[in-house]
Parts: C-alpha cells; structure tokens; sequence
C-alpha cells in the first residue's frame, strides 16, 4: 500500500525558511538573491542530466518518484480491466521501458510513415499528407487545432498557427551572431546524422540536410518573432474559408479540412498572415521531391526520442549537449514516465490525486487566492495612475476571476483511446490521434469552463486570459511553494506570491487587452493606457539593463508580462500578509527571521537555483521569463516593504531611488 500525502508530508516537509541556505557573506542589499540562496546553490550543483537546477527541478523530481509509485503499482495489479485507467497507463509505460522490443524494431516503427511520403506525386497528396500528419501529432509546417474566440470567449473556432522549425527559434536561422551560426552548423550536422540512421549515404544525408535547412531558413523568414507573437491584437486575424482562400491561395484549404474530417470551419483564426501566405507559396513553388525530404526529417525529429538508442542519443546530443549544455541523459525511467503523463494526463492525474493530495490543502490554498483577490482590489482602488472609469472595469474583472485548485471536476474520458503492449511508438501515436480528435472536435461549440489545461501533476500555475481563470495544480502545492504546516509569511512569500503572480497576468501588458468576460476589448481610457506604457516602460528599462554572463542583457520588452507579474504578485502579496496579521506582530521572529523578512526569504528561495552559461543563452533569447537571478534582484529593490525588512540604505549596490521604482499593480 502507498503512503499518504500527509503521512509523506509530515515525514519529509522541510524547514520554511533553513539558515543553512542562505549564504550571509553577501549582504541583503548587494545581492539578495545570493544572500538568500547563496549556500542552497553551492551544496546543490547542477546534476548532469540538468541544465538548470532549482526549486522547480527538485520538487519535479519528488514528483517524479511519487508518480513511479503509481506506475509501478498499477504494473503490479495483475487483475486491472482491460480498458481501464490503470490497464492503459501501466501498458503504455511498459511498452516504453520494453528497449529489447523497441531495439529490434528500430526505424521500422515509422515506416508506415515514411511509405506515405515517398507515395507523395501531386499537390493533393502534398494536402492530404499534412492532414495525416496533424491528425496524428506530428507538426509539419504549421499548427492547427482549436481555440477560444479571442472576441468572442464563449465560442470555440478554428486557429492556424505559425509552424514547421525544428529549432526552438526563428532568430537560430536569422541572426548573425557567433552563437547563432554555431547553432546553425550544428543543427545541419545532426539533420544529416540522422538522415544516415535512417539508412541514407553519408553524401545523400549531407545533401538532404542542407535542402531542409534550405526549407525551414524560408519558413523562419515568414515567421513572426516571439515579441511579435506575444500581442494578441495581431496574432487575431478571424475569417472564414473564403477569407482563408484569399489569403494564402495557393494551398488548397478545403482539401485539407475536408482530409481533416472537419467540415465547421467558417471561423478561422489566420494567426500570423504572412507566413500563412508564405508557406502557401511555397508549397506550390518548392519541387516534391524537397518537401519529401523535409517530411522524412519532421517525422524522425519528433520521432527519434521513441526510436532505438542510436536516433535518442543523436537527437540528445544537439537539443540538450549542444543547445543546453547538459552532460547525461536522464534515466529512460523518467523519460518514459514524461511521456506517459504527457500522454494520458489525466488518466495519471486521477490517481496522483487519490493517492499524493489532501483536501486540507486545496482548501487553505482557496482561501490564499480569496484573500490575494481582496489585497489587489485595495491595490486598484489606491492608484493614483489610474482613473475612475478604468478602476471599475479593472475591479470587475478581478471580481471574475474564476479560481481553480487542485484537479478538474470533470475528468477526460480516454474509454476510446486503445493502448497496448505491443508498441511504444504506436501507443504515443494512438494518444496524439485521440487528443487531435478530441481538440477539434470542440470547434464550433461553446466553451468548456471546466476544462483545464495542466494536469494535476504538473509542477506549475497558469492564467488564461480568454478563460479569465486562474489554475493551481495539485502538484505545486508542495514545498518550497506551499507549506501546510506553514506560518503565513512563508505561505505568502511562496506560494502567495504565485497567487498574484497569475492574477496580474489578468492586467499586464497582454492580459489587460481582455475584459471581465475574457474578450479582446480595449476597456482602457486613453490617458490611463499612457500611464499604464509609462509605468511599464520603466521596468522595461530596468531589465534591460540587467547584464549577465558579463556581455549579455534580459531582453526587457519580451519579459514584460513576466516581469509585471512577478512585481505584481510580490506587491499584492505583501498586502494580503498584512492583512491576513493584522492582530499578529509582523516582527515576532522564528528562525531568527520577523515575518517580512520571512516573507521575502521565502520568494527568493522560489527561485533559487544554478543555470549552465549555454541554458542561459538559450533563454535570454527564447524565453518570455527573466532568468532566476533577475526575478529576485530585478524585483525585491523596486518593493518599498523589502527595504524595511532588511535596513536596505542608499549606499547598498542595489539601492534604488524611490523616483525609479515604477508602480504598476
């Protein structure tokens, strides 16, 4: 029999706020983030199979023995029904660790794919191949599936999107950079590499390689960048198939609905135009004998981590040694059971629940956001930057705010998802085929307001903005983000501060683009929208200025969101533990710590970790997110609180004059 949550809790909850990890060589004022992390980090080196390592990456790995737990007792359960949740999880996991199977197979396990695209003579077959390819989880050239109506939140439409790189970024094709190019000739390297596993000539492989590179540089071209795709505005371009038609002529877009078996399609989201205009022209102008290959190498990409040893250790080789730095492969265990949760989410989910979740802690995490909610309503009411008319629709909004903890009320039914032991490969098709159908199936009908979009065991929270709807999975509320048996202020700091993090995603730079009822409106007069730029503008600046690695900077515009929200849930947080202590003394110490400073201790340590240099690079250039030490010291200088707490004086390397503390939330 399992332990229990509790049991497992009461066993192994940490010490909130441990001296032994902070490093007090370091002052509070000079660099906070290693003051309060400082010895955490030293004692917890990157493991080799990581690129990075922090609070995240070790809960994750708790998480990942409690979920083996599960897979392993489900494996044991001889007298499992067939179709059940436990039948279909523990087969699909099995035929993932079964390596002599999926050894002996090797390459034959996508043969069925690579037949139909060397069976590919004309344009419609062109068509009816990428319809294939979507119903079946594989993205060749763009994204398709369903999605809310951007205007119109209570209605699910049709949306295409931008696609078809097998890098992480457009800017790896286009920028000039050292990096970029050494990326570039690497990238062309492992295409070929795998080009030969596949069975090519080392010349043919070599050429091959080089006409996909050829293809994607052309579809990068077309692509927008990742700022331009964080503004809602132009990534919505609704029409319908006529519309479509004209806008992209040359692909023939009732052929690939039709192929589809999707006939609702009179509202479309175009997502990006010109590139959708683009790559219609190019699949008339580029020969087939090109797309072909371009085909055969999205098919081994995606499939090569399910594949023999050969195509896995290839592909780790550039996506994680040569992009990330990282020194060793996880153990096929953990990435198996990636797969599996990635597969049947909530299948696992279910009984991740039954088995590592107390009600007591869905329970007082309600009432966290409940009182969050209440400290930012005061917030809103008290800003001076903002007027009377956009208050009232700003408060509104928050007062809509739907809360969700924990796990969905209503479960996916997989009872039409056949999984077996026989194949991994096919187990992971079948689950992409049945979550493409169940996707746009959902096209032309009314939103689901129950359905979620992370599963319960996932080690993260989310806002969606067209959901109005903020999400906490059960699987976050551990520590260091969620202490049951907490005091207020690390509760705050931790996981309050994540509350609010969410919540102003509601009102950052995108959020605010939608009202109450989760449409694109522009509910803002004109002059607090100046103000609001004006305000943001300033923390723009600040991490724009933010250096790392001695040459290279945050990128202030893509981190805004981020950026907004972390503020915002710091600040909205610390009213809250004011409030929620108001017959308490805020400067009783435990620890050794009073409450603010336990408060901001328990922030920091949300972010503590180590980064290698190349994970680094990678995301300052793809991630919307600072990186771990800007999302400290890039944030508690601007919060008046935290200068209290620690005595911080203007002699202190990272004082700020109150003049350039931007207030945004």
């Amino acid at each position: 029999m399992m332990v229990s949550f509790k049991n497992e809790t009461m066993k192994k909850e940490e010490k909130a706020i441990n001296k032994a990890n902070l490093d007090t060589s370091v002052r509070a004022g000079e660099d906070f983030f290693r003051y309060a992390n400082g010895s955490w980090m030293k004692n917890n080196p990157i493991p080799p199979e990581y690129s990075i390592y922090g609070s995240f990456e070790a809960l994750k790995e708790e998480n990942n023995k409690q979920l083996l737990s599960i897979l392993d007792e489900a494996a044991k359960n001889k007298t499992a029904k067939a179709g059940s949740i436990k039948q279909k999880i523990a087969d699909f996991y099995g035929s993932g660790m079964d390596t002599a199977a999926i050894e002996k197979t090797g390459i034959k396990a996508i043969q069925p794919e690579l037949d139909k695209i060397n069976a590919i003579k004309s344009q419609e077959d062109f068509i009816k191949l990428i319809a294939y390819f979507h119903t079946s989880g594989i993205s060749q050239l763009f994204y398709f599936g369903s999605g809310q109506d951007d205007k119109n939140s209570e209605k699910v439409i049709a949306q295409l999107y931008q696609g078809g790189l097998a890098l992480p970024d457009r800017d790896y094709y286009l920028s000039d950079d050292d990096r970029s190019k050494e990326i570039r000739k690497e990238y062309v390297k492992h295409v070929a590499k795998t080009f030969e596993l596949s069975g090519n000539s080392k010349d043919d492989a070599a050429r091959n390689a080089e006409i996909v590179m050829e293809i994607e540089t052309k579809l990068a071209t077309a692509s927008s960048t990742r700022l331009e795709l964080r503004d809602p505005i132009k990534n919505y371009n609704k029409t319908d198939l006529a519309g479509l038609i004209k806008a992209a002529p040359q692909y023939k877009w009732a052929q690939y609905f039709s192929a589809l078996g999707l006939k609702a399609t009179d509202e479309i989201n175009i997502g990006q135009p010109k590139f959708f205009a683009s790559m219609a022209e190019m699949s008339n102008v580029i020969p087939i004998e090109k797309w072909k290959l371009y085909f055969k190498w999205h098919v081994l990409h995606e499939a090569s981590p399910f594949l023999s040893s050969a195509f896995v250790k290839t592909q780790f080789d550039f996506y994680s040694v040569v992009l990330s730095g990282i020194k060793e492969m996880k153990p096929r265990w953990k990435r198996v059971l990636n797969i599996t949760s990635a597969s049947l989410g909530e299948a696992l989910g279910q009984l991740y629940v039954e088995n590592f979740f107390p009600p007591e802690a869905k329970k007082r995490m309600v009432d966290l956001v409940l009182n969050l909610k209440d400290a930012l309503k005061s917030r809103i009411e008290k800003l001076t930057w903002m007027g009377d008319e956009t208050k009232k629709e700003a408060i509104a909004k928050l007062a809509k705010i739907n809360i969700k903890v924990g796990y969905p009320d209503k479960w996916i039914d997989y009872s039409t998802l056949n999984i077996t032991k026989d194949s991994y490969y096919q187990n992971i098709m079948a689950a992409s085929r049945f979550e493409f159908t169940r996707d746009i199936n959902k096209i032309g009908k009314p939103v689901d307001r129950a359905e979620w979009g992370m599963t319960p065991q996932t080690v993260n929270a989310y806002y969606s903005p067209n959901m109005n709807e903020i999400v906490f999975p059960a699987a976050i509320l551990q520590p260091p983000f969620f202490f049951l048996n907490g005091d207020d202020a690390v509760n705050y700091g931790a996981i309050g501060v994540v509350i609010g993090h969410e919540m102003t995603h509601g009102f950052d730079d995108q959020g605010r683009l939608y009202d109450k009822d989760g449409n694109l409106r522009d509910w803002w007069t004109k002059e607090d929208a100046d103000n609001f730029s004006k305000q943001t503008q300033v923390l723009i600046d600040q991490f724009n200025d933010y250096k790392m690695l001695d040459t290279l900077h945050v990128d202030g515009k893509l981190t805004i969101g981020e950026n907004i929200a972390d503020m915002g849930g710091i600040t909205v947080a610390y009213v809250a533990l004011q409030k929620a202590m108001q017959k308490k003394d805020m400067n009783l110490k435990i620890d050794g710590f009073t409450s603010p400073q336990r408060f901001f201790l328990a922030y920091a340590q949300v972010w503590r970790g180590n980064t290698l240099n190349k994970e680094l690079m990678r995301r300052l250039k793809e991630d919307v997110h600072s990186p771990k030490e800007a999302r400290v010291n890039g944030q508690v200088y601007n919060i008046p609180a935290f200068y209290k707490a620690f005595n911080i004086q203007a002699s202190d390397k990272g004082y700020k004059p109150e003049n350039l503390r931007p207030v945004i939330w």
